[in-house]
């Protein structure tokens, strides 16, 4: 598995912040679903945090469900907690910080929920993520989120390998895979959190060809995010058309190819007790 260079990725989701909410279909659809979840809670939180809150579209949702709470929304791109300022007015009620889930810039027990979607996957250590929501939640406090799990782009993924394998460039990995849905239960059980329900859905996006799946996943950011090579593998163009006839040729149908996204949700619980060292 390639590491994610999480450098790259900030720059990605800043460069692309503006076009955001244009292009993010499927990430609309699962704000959705954590909306409907959220709005099951047993009780209105008092004091919320949202990791990765990208260009503020939860936030919205959740100023709506929860009006006396106050909010605040973190993202590790700059570019995007911009955006997030035009579409979520700040105030004694929401502040919008930059920050890094994995290093989160507040106090221990300072929030009753803390939320995050189509954020986790960028990251090569949840333990340490989780941790930090851990340490930052109340006793008796929620943490709900939703990431793209392992099986996400499996058609891209597999085109694009059987092409590298062909091209004959040997065993050198040139994209990172998300985490499946077992590591990340492990990962949740090892900071701490108990009462974990983790469960996985499906998302089908369908596109004309291979090159508007592309194009529409730059336009938001979501690009490869390993880091570059030095003969820019992905770049050469025979490996590119070639990645793109096998995807074609093995997933098209009627005159479409699908994009499959395998959403991982979960919904767990701080227990009543300190946070040990990890």
């Amino acid at each position: 598995m390639a590491r994610i260079d999480r450098r790259r990725v900030q720059r990605a989701f800043t460069r692309h912040a503006g076009e955001y909410d244009l292009h993010a279909d499927v990430q609309k659809r699962v704000i959705a679903r954590m909306t409907g979840l959220l709005r099951d809670a047993p009780a209105a939180p008092g004091r919320v945090l949202d990791i990765g809150c990208g260009t503020g579209m939860l936030l919205r949702k959740m100023k709506n469900l929860f009006p006396a709470a106050t909010l605040t929304g973190l993202d590790l791109a700059f570019g995007m907690t911009l955006k997030a300022r035009t579409h979520v007015a700040a105030g004694s009620s929401l502040q919008l910080l930059t920050g890094d889930a994995e290093a989160l810039p507040f106090r221990d027990h300072a929030f009753d929920l803390v939320t995050s979607t189509s954020t986790f996957q960028w990251l090569d250590h949840l333990d340490r993520a989780f941790v930090e929501a851990f340490r930052v939640l109340t006793p008796g406090g929620s943490l709900l989120f939703a990431m793209f799990g392992g099986k996400t782009l499996a058609e891209l993924r597999v085109s694009y390998r059987r092409a590298w394998k062909r091209s004959g460039r040997g065993t050198e990995e040139r994209m990172h895979d998300f985490h499946d849905a077992p590591v990340v239960a492990a990962a949740l059980e090892k900071a701490g959190l108990t009462d974990a329900r983790v469960w996985l859905e499906r998302e089908v996006e369908y596109y004309p060809d291979v090159a508007a799946l592309l194009r529409a996943l730059k336009r938001i950011g979501a690009g490869n995010a390993a880091p570059p090579l030095r003969n820019r593998g992905l770049a050469k163009r025979r490996i590119m058309l070639d990645m793109m006839d096998i995807y074609q040729r093995e997933y098209g149908v009627d005159g479409l190819i699908p994009a499959t996204y395998e959403v991982i949700y979960c919904r767990a619980t701080a227990p009543y007790t300190e946070l040990q060292s990890k």
